[in-house]
C-alpha cells in the first residue's frame, strides 16, 4: 500500500545524535559510585516517546509491559491514558499492584501457551484475553462462556531485527493460522464468546513504516467476515535506534499511514502495542571495567556486568553503543571486544568496537539504549547479583 519514506530512499546522514546522557554524566558517574551495574532510567525520554505515540491518532494503545517493568515507567505511561498489554499472570499481577485503581479495560492478556490456570486468573484481572489457538476454546470453554476475546492471527510472515523475535510465519509458534480461523470462530460461537478483536504482531524491531498500515489492511478482510469485530490490533515493534548511524524511526510516515487506514475503514478501531519505542533509549547500563587484557591481537575490555545483567547481544547479537565516561575527553579509536565476568562462550557484549586507548581498571562504561529488555531479562546465573535499578525524573 505504502512506499519507503524519502529519508530511507535518499539515505543522506544525519545530524550526530545527542543523547540524554550526555548532559548527565556527572550525576551517572555519582550512580555509578554507588555500585554497578546498575539501570538507569530518563523519565522525561519516556514522556517524550509517548508524546510520540499519540502523534498516530490510536483508539486504544498499550504498552508492552515486558519491555520494562519499572512502576516508575508504568505511572508515567497511566497518567497518559496508555492501557498496559501483558504477556503472563505476574505482569498482570504487577501493573494492578503499582495501579491499583487502573480499570480491567485497560488491561489486555496476550500469552503464549499458557496453563488453564492461569487464563482463568487472567480472566479475573484484565478484560482483554487473547487466545492464538483452538486449544483453549475446545478444552475449556467454560473459562470463555459470555466473553469478549481477541484472536491473534499468524498472517504468514514474521518481520524483525532478527529471527529470534520474528513472530509470525511457520517457525514461529504465535498466533493462529489463517486457515484455522473459520473452525476458531465456529468454536467461539458454540461456547458464547465474542470476537470484538483481531490480532497480529509480526516481529520486533520493524524499521518498515508500512508495515502497519499492509497489516491492518490484510486483517480487515478477515475482521469483515467475522462480523463481531469493533478494533484491529496491528502489534508493536517499531524499530529504535540502536546505533548512531541508524535513522530515528520516522513516526510521521507512520501516522500518515495509519491515518489513510483510518479513512478508508472506519468501522474498525486502531490499536497498537509498542514496549521497545516507549522504554528503550531512556535506559543506560552503567558499569565499571574489571580487566584489560590482550591475547593473540585481541585487545578484550572486561566488565562487572556480562550475560547476566544485559541478554540481548547473547540472545539476538545486538550491537549497543557503549561510552568510556570516565576519559570521554579522550578519542575512542582503540579496537576492543567488551566482555564480561559469565563463564560462557557467549558472554560477550561487543565485538569490534571503538574505547579510548587508555581503558583502565575501574573506568566507568555506559551501555545506551538497555532501556527496553534490559533488567527484565537480567537472570543470576553463575550467582552474580541483579543489576540496581534508578531513576532520573528531570
Amino acid at each position: 500500500m505504502f512506499g519507503p519514506a524519502w529519508r530511507d530512499v535518499d539515505a543522506a546522514p544525519q545530524a550526530p545524535r545527542r543523547h540524554w546522557w550526555q548532559d548527565r554524566q556527572a550525576e551517572l558517574g555519582a550512580i555509578a559510585a554507588e555500585g554497578t551495574p546498575a539501570y538507569v532510567y530518563h523519565l522525561p525520554t519516556v514522556i517524550e516517546r509517548a508524546e510520540r505515540i499519540r502523534l498516530l491518532g490510536l483508539d486504544r494503545c498499550f504498552y508492552a509491559i515486558k519491555a520494562n517493568s519499572h512502576p516508575a515507567l508504568l505511572r508515567v505511561l497511566a497518567a497518559r491514558n496508555f492501557s498496559f498489554e501483558c504477556v503472563s499472570v505476574g505482569e498482570l499481577a504487577h501493573v494492578r499492584e503499582v495501579l491499583p485503581e487502573l480499570p480491567a479495560e485497560r488491561l489486555q492478556f496476550t500469552p503464549s501457551f499458557a496453563t488453564r490456570n492461569e487464563y482463568a486468573e487472567a480472566c479475573s484481572l484484565a478484560h482483554w484475553i487473547t487466545l492464538d489457538s483452538l486449544y483453549p476454546l475446545r478444552h475449556w470453554p467454560e473459562l470463555f462462556a459470555g466473553r469478549t476475546i481477541s484472536v491473534r492471527l499468524d498472517p504468514g510472515y514474521g518481520l524483525g531485527h532478527h529471527a529470534h523475535v520474528k513472530t509470525g510465519g511457520a517457525e514461529s509458534k504465535f498466533g493462529l493460522a489463517l486457515n484455522e480461523l473459520e473452525a476458531f470462530v465456529r468454536l467461539a460461537g458454540q461456547v458464547g464468546a465474542r470476537i470484538e478483536v483481531v490480532h497480529a504482531h509480526v516481529g520486533s524491531g520493524v524499521t518498515d513504516k508500512a508495515h502497519w498500515a499492509n497489516l491492518f489492511a490484510q486483517l480487515v478482510g478477515h475482521a469483515e467476515a467475522i462480523g463481531t469485530v469493533k478494533a484491529i490490533n496491528v502489534g508493536g515493534g517499531l524499530g529504535v535506534p540502536y546505533r548512531d548511524k541508524d535513522n530515528d524511526f520516522d513516526i510521521y510516515a507512520l501516522a500518515v499511514a495509519l491515518a489513510e487506514c483510518r479513512r478508508q475503514w472506519p468501522q474498525f478501531g486502531l490499536w497498537m502495542e509498542p514496549g521497545r519505542f516507549l522504554s528503550a533509549e531512556c535506559g543506560v547500563l552503567l558499569t565499571h571495567v574489571s580487566q584489560v587484557v590482550d591475547k593473540l591481537g585481541v585487545r578484550r575490555v572486561g566488565l562487572d556486568a556480562g550475560m547476566n545483567a544485559l541478554m540481548r547481544p547473547a540472545l539476538y547479537q545486538s550491537r549497543h553503543r557503549m561510552v568510556n565516561l570516565s576519559r570521554s575527553s579522550e578519542p575512542a579509536e582503540r579496537r576492543v571486544d567488551v566482555v564480561g565476568p559469565i563463564c560462557e562462550s557467549t558472554d560477550v557484549l561487543a565485538r569490534g568496537i571503538d574505547l579510548p586507548e587508555s581503558t583502565a581498571e575501574n573506568d566507568i562504561i555506559l551501555i545506551d539504549t538497555a532501556g527496553a529488555y534490559g533488567f527484565v531479562m537480567a537472570n543470576q546465573y553463575n550467582k552474580r547479583a541483579l543489576p540496581r535499578e534508578e531513576i532520573l525524573d528531570v
